[in-house]
């Protein structure tokens, strides 16, 4: 099956950066209240309104799949990357990574009490993030959640060097409206959408508005 050029670009750079991405993420989430408070949120819901473990994908590093794990969250990791899957597996040793890609999710139906995309649908061109979501609520279990970060906007950053290292990356900024449409389309029910202004000051300075978006497959009926 030939792959997506997008997809061979986003693996082969995040395999380059890898370890420097560790190093420039470690610490980020400590020094980011709204988000560990959003994360919170969804590990309450997945643990009173879901069942089965979540799917953190698009994981990187694996630093939010070990924060989920000590909110009590029975999570894995999935990511594009060898490479950071290595990572992952390195600096959380306890905890389940796995290769594999966004597009094709090597799960059942309905198997993932959760999903969590955490800044990892950037990559994916506009065209494909409706077939991206369906593939979401197909790997859900009824009543399973979604949550998805990302940055605002309506423009793509293009990266071609990154912690010291070349890449070839494309960061889709979106609206969070357009994002909770399309979710809708996929047969998500939006529970929340959520966006903040960007911090200037701090150690993790950023280019763009922030959103969250929170989202539930629909329970079975009775």
């Amino acid at each position: 099956m030939n792959e997506p050029d997008f997809v061979r670009t986003t693996r082969a750079s995040y395999d380059t950066i890898a370890d420097g991405y560790a190093e420039l993420v470690r610490g980020e989430l400590a020094a980011k209240p709204l988000e560990r408070a959003l994360l919170a949120a969804f590990a309450e819901l997945v643990h009173t309104e879901s069942r089965g473990p979540v799917a953190d994908v698009g994981c990187g590093t694996g630093r939010v799949t070990a924060h989920l794990h000590e909110l009590g969250v029975p999570v894995f990791g999935i990511d594009l990357s060898p490479g950071m899957i290595a990572v992952a597996r390195r600096e959380h040793p306890g905890l389940r990574f796995e290769v594999g890609s966004m597009l094709a999710l090597d799960l059942p139906d309905g198997e993932a009490g959760g999903v969590l995309a955490w800044y990892s649908t950037t990559h994916v061109p506009d065209d494909r993030l409706p077939g991206t979501f369906a593939e979401f609520h197909r790997v859900l279990a009824p009543g399973g959640h979604l949550l998805l970060a990302f940055q605002v906007g309506d423009d793509v950053l293009h990266l071609t060097e990154a912690v010291g290292h070349t890449v070839d990356l494309d960061f889709r900024r979106r609206a969070p409206e357009h994002v909770a449409r399309l979710l809708d389309g996929a047969g998500f029910v939006t529970r929340s959408r959520t966006w903040r202004e960007r911090d200037l000051d701090g150690p993790f300075p950023e280019r763009t508005a922030q959103a969250f978006v929170l989202a539930r497959k629909p329970p079975a009926a009775a």
